[in-house]
């Protein structure tokens, strides 16, 4: 099997070494990967954003398989184009991907599901944030919706940490 693997973490690297020890692989390709999948994979420049661009790729190399690991060409539905073009992908479709790009979307899907999950707000207001937060107490998590590549989330021991970190998250929502 000729495989494509997207991604460029350490995620990517587990999945890069399991798929070479894999006596099914062929060829194994990564966009971008990084130094430690370059030791068992063929790196390859690929905008793996451009949907269009990976599957003339994946025609063009006969890939058999396309494992995504990134959240965001996840949620911007590449397993849903990549199947759209008969190409087998290793993926949660864009709908399913809302999981991870939207915590506010997951836990409201939780809360209508009545699947236990901790107390949280949604805000996009800076002020109802911080009264949401006084009124919480600490400690509490603090974190931006959308995607933030693993990063975005504050867990703060006291009330000025929270504070800090919604101001934080209004001022950096303004100048994405």
């Amino acid at each position: 099997m000729n495989i494509l693997l997207i991604g460029s973490g350490g995620r990517e690297h587990a999945l890069a070494w399991a798929i070479a020890n894999s006596p099914l692989l062929t060829r194994l390709f990564a966009a971008p990967g990084n130094a430690g999948i370059a030791e068992v994979a063929t790196l390859v420049d690929l905008d793996v954003s451009d949907a269009a661009a990976v599957i003339a790729f994946c025609r063009a190399r006969a890939i058999d398989l396309v494992v995504v690991g990134p959240e965001g060409p996840l949620v911007a539905g590449l397993v849903d184009a990549l199947a759209a073009a008969g190409i087998k992908a290793f993926g949660p479709s864009r709908a399913a991907a809302q999981l991870e790009g939207s915590k506010g979307f997951t836990k409201d899907l939780c809360r209508e599901a009545g699947i236990p999950t901790a107390a949280y707000g949604r805000f996009s207001d800076r002020d109802a944030a911080l009264a949401y937060v006084r009124a919480q107490g600490a400690p509490i998590v603090v974190k931006a919706d959308g995607l933030a590549a693993g990063k975005g989330v504050v867990v703060a021991m006291t009330l000025s940490e929270a504070e800090d970190a919604v101001r934080g998250l209004f001022r950096w929502q303004r100048f994405r």
